[in-house]
């Protein structure tokens, strides 16, 4: 039995799908939003400005202000990065994700708990979305659901993008592991991120302690096959005197590096998110990137359901490589050279206790734009890399 035929059916409740959905219903489409039940994305949870002022986010989502970063080098040397003026908010994507879901909830989107199968067509034509409800037995009958559009946002290893989009065109993964603590009452600082580049914790990546008020991540990130990302967060556990706080969760999933050449199936599906693969490379930075590439694919399905044109659909790909496309491809730069060895990662945190090193980064991590304003704190900034790449700095 075939019921509502709905505009546009997102598939995957993370920040990305829940942004298109919300954008959508406000517009008046008719949205189903459907999202696998107790799935929490292992994440760091840092949000800047930018993502807390263009996506409306209340300050009781913030459970941590991260005032401050510390770059662990190697050789355990420590460089302090603190941000004047300002704060990166902290989420817990548990609570974060179904605040998103409930809003757009409120703003008309029909919220539908399930896994998704596989993407059928109708004796029309028209997309037929087949998910698994809870609790159904592989023998009981799927539900299948009518749309105009599709957006898949289910994650990098998106099934609708399986079902929809051309094969070989998969995003290399790095895969991330963390581990929820409860955070001890003295001795850590709740204001600060700790980021680790050091080999023996991840030897294409980096591990981190990110504050999440009571609580905090403990994680690490690799692509390398192999290696044991529990290891390397019962390791950083142990060292930083966290072995013996409560594990709340654990959770892990692969993160893409790279965008999709292609988000669209150039007819009625398009992919957002962590699917599109939209993380930042060297940082692993997800969360804006995935609500921005939600808004960009909500705006283009608009265009598609208004003028019936296929093409439309491309616009979010295009759109998002413009406004973003040169900062991802100086952190994929920065990625390949500066994790390729413990020699060069010493280097890199050397480098980022250049106080112009700081304030330009910072400057371009809290507003999502490349600083310009400063010709000659380039200059330098560009001599000292030069430096360090020929090897005749100092370490």
């Amino acid at each position: 039995m075939m019921t509502q035929t709905y505009d546009v059916i997102v598939v995957g409740g993370g920040p990305s799908g829940a942004t298109a959905a919300d954008d959508l219903a406000r517009r008046g489409r008719t949205v189903a939003l459907l999202d696998r039940p107790g799935r929490i994305k292992p994440c760091g949870g840092a949000i800047p400005p930018r993502l807390i002022r263009d996506f409306a986010i209340p300050e009781n989502l913030l459970v941590a202000r991260a005032r401050s970063a510390r770059m662990v080098a190697p050789s355990n040397r420590a460089v302090d990065m603190p941000i004047e003026n300002g704060f990166v908010g902290m989420v817990d994507r548990e609570m974060f994700d179904e605040w998103l879901r409930l809003r757009a909830a409120q703003a008309g989107a029909e919220r539908l708990t399930g896994t998704f199968e596989t993407l059928e067509r109708d004796q029309d034509g028209m997309a037929l979305v087949v998910y698994r409800p809870p609790g159904a037995a592989a023998h009981e009958r799927l539900t299948r659901l009518r749309a105009r559009c599709v957006i898949g946002a289910d994650g990098a290893n998106s099934a609708v993008a399986r079902a929809a989009m051309p094969k070989g065109d998969e995003p290399r993964n790095v895969f991330a592991y963390h581990e929820i603590v409860r955070f001890p009452k003295s001795g850590f600082d709740g204001s600060r991120c700790d980021i680790y580049y050091q080999g023996r914790l991840s030897p294409d990546f980096y591990a981190w302690i990110f504050p999440h008020g009571d609580t905090a991540s403990i994680g690490v990130g690799s692509a390398r096959k192999g290696f044991s990302l529990r290891d390397a967060v019962k390791t950083l556990r142990a060292e930083t005197d966290l072995a013996s706080c409560e594990t709340l969760r654990r959770e892990g999933a692969p993160i893409p590096l790279r965008p999709r050449r292609r988000w669209d199936n150039g007819r009625d599906v398009l992919l957002a998110g962590d699917a599109a693969g939209v993380v930042a490379p060297a940082s692993g930075e997800g969360i804006y990137y995935a609500m921005v590439g939600g808004r960009l694919a909500a705006d283009a399905v608009e265009e598609f359901l208004v003028t019936g044109k296929a093409r439309a659909l491309a616009l979010a790909r295009k759109r998002f490589l413009k406004a973003h496309g040169l900062v991802f491809w100086i952190l994929g730069i920065m990625q390949y050279f500066w994790y390729g060895s413990d020699a060069r990662r010493e280097r890199f945190v050397k480098i980022c206790a250049d106080p112009d090193v700081q304030k330009l980064t910072w400057e371009s991590y809290m507003n999502k734009e490349l600083a310009r304003k400063k010709p000659g704190a380039h200059l330098r900034i560009f001599l000292n890399d030069l430096g360090h790449l020929l090897g005749l700095a100092r370490t």
